[in-house]
């Protein structure tokens, strides 16, 4: 509206009167202030009067029209300035709001970022040590949080399988314990003597024969190592790096007993993984179990059986060398003469004596074979006479068959240098089996 008559010259034209009115009327819809409904009527007075006054008195009436206009502007520039601190009143207010609520976060901040880790690292902690303890096998640790959330539910759990865990080792060792109990006591009831050692050399079990056979005492004995023990016990040296398989000779129970030594290693199965999580079978050794089995008694019938045999065959030799001086005395034609008959029978008793005191002379080699003091006569000779005195031996057995002996040897092999008797003896032994264990009318080939 001041634009209007600051642009436009007196008396106002149409147009300029039509823009005025415009904008009077929206400023009269427009009325928000107190005084301001009262300026806008002396504003509408004043334009009315400047329109309707003549020109003279144009002057004055545009003069009030401004003062109006003036005060119109002045209700709206004192509201304004009023809003503009009120408004300025509140930033202020608001700005300290946001910065107490802004405090107010970064003290929940920084307490839930202090307190937070301990929240969750604190259970999280418990939980790593105890299933560090389930894994050494220690199933007593359990959990217990207040609060009831996720961790308390996952404790819960945690213990509950605790608790079986625990359950199904306590059944476990108890059944190990009852077999190692069985186990020790049957050992311990065995008459042979039994040494356990693990792949270390750490004595296990020593029964009551062994520890009376080695003079050990058991209870001081089990958990040491044999490698402190064979520097004190020549005997335990023995058994442990044995040099032969022959019988072991001990002084026990005011006697002297055998017996005979066996070691066996244990072998359990092993289960590795490689780098590529493969998990490969395999055995590894769980250590040695060395047994001592009293041969004492068979050891007495076996010397008992050599010994009978060389009485036995001792016996026998003398009457039948005496038989042969008489048969020789009798085929001497200075005794006096016999008949054909007479010589046929003399004979075969002649070939019968012989064929005795050859079995008699083989008992002998027996016994002294087992004794081990049999003699060798060592001769060069050809193979082929050792053949024909051991195939003229079982000829009467193969006869007796119907079996016939075929002999496939060259006259022309080397002498070797061999007992002629006892290599024969072993040949005998060979085809006397092999005609014992061969059809009638068949044939045996050496």
């Amino acid at each position: 509206m001041r634009g209007v008559l600051d642009e436009n010259s007196l008396p106002l034209s149409k147009s300029a009167r039509e823009k005025f009115e415009f904008s009077l009327n929206r400023e009269a819809k427009n009325i928000t202030e107190p005084g301001e409904t009262a300026a806008v009527k002396a504003l509408e007075l004043g334009f009315k009067k400047l329109i309707e006054s003549p020109e003279n008195d144009v002057s004055n009436h545009l003069k009030n029209l401004r003062s109006s206009l003036q005060k119109v502007e002045d209700v709206n520039m004192k509201a304004i300035f009023e809003k503009n601190e009120q408004a300025n009143q509140t930033s202020a207010k608001a700005n300290i709001y946001i910065a107490i609520s802004a405090t107010v976060c970064f003290l929940i901040l920084f307490t839930f970022i202090v307190n937070f880790p301990g929240f969750v690292a604190n259970p999280l902690a418990e939980f790593s040590s105890a299933i560090l303890q389930i894994a050494r096998k220690d199933y007593k640790p359990r959990l217990h949080f207040n609060n009831n959330d996720e961790f308390s539910e996952l404790a819960e759990s945690f213990n509950s399988m605790a608790a079986k865990l625990n359950e199904w080792e306590n059944s476990n060792l108890s059944k190990l314990k009852s077999e190692k109990l069985r186990i020790e006591t049957i050992i311990a009831q065995m008459q042979d003597a039994i040494i356990g050692l693990n792949e270390k050399g750490t004595v296990l079990f020593l029964n009551t024969i062994a520890s009376k056979l080695l003079n050990l005492d058991a209870q001081k004995t089990v958990g040491q190592n044999v490698a402190e023990l064979v520097g004190k016990n020549e005997l335990l040296n023995r058994v442990l790096n044995p040099k032969d398989t022959k019988p072991l000779k001990i002084y026990t129970d005011e006697k002297e007993s055998y017996f005979q030594l066996e070691n066996r290693e244990i072998i359990i199965p092993n289960f590795e993984t490689t780098s590529q999580d493969t998990l490969i079978e395999s055995s590894k050794s769980a250590g040695s179990v060395y047994v001592l089995k009293n041969i004492t008694e068979y050891k007495e019938l076996d010397e008992a059986k050599t010994n009978f045999i060389a009485t036995v065959s001792h016996e026998l030799k003398t009457p039948l060398s005496s038989i042969k001086m008489s048969l020789k005395l009798l085929n001497d034609e200075r005794v006096g003469g016999m008949n054909d008959e007479q010589k046929d029978l003399l004979k075969h008793i002649q070939e019968d004596s012989d064929r005795l005191l050859k079995i008699t002379s083989e008992l002998l080699d027996l016994s002294q074979a087992e004794t081990g003091n049999l003699k060798l006569n060592f001769a060069l000779t050809r193979p082929v006479d050792i053949v024909n005195y051991a195939v003229d031996a079982v000829r009467f057995q193969a006869e007796q068959k119907s079996i016939r002996l075929e002999i496939n040897c060259s006259n022309e092999l080397a002498q070797v240098n061999a007992d002629i008797q006892k290599t024969a003896w072993v040949l005998v032994n060979f085809l006397s089996n092999a005609l014992r264990y061969s059809s009638e009318k068949s044939s045996v080939v050496l």
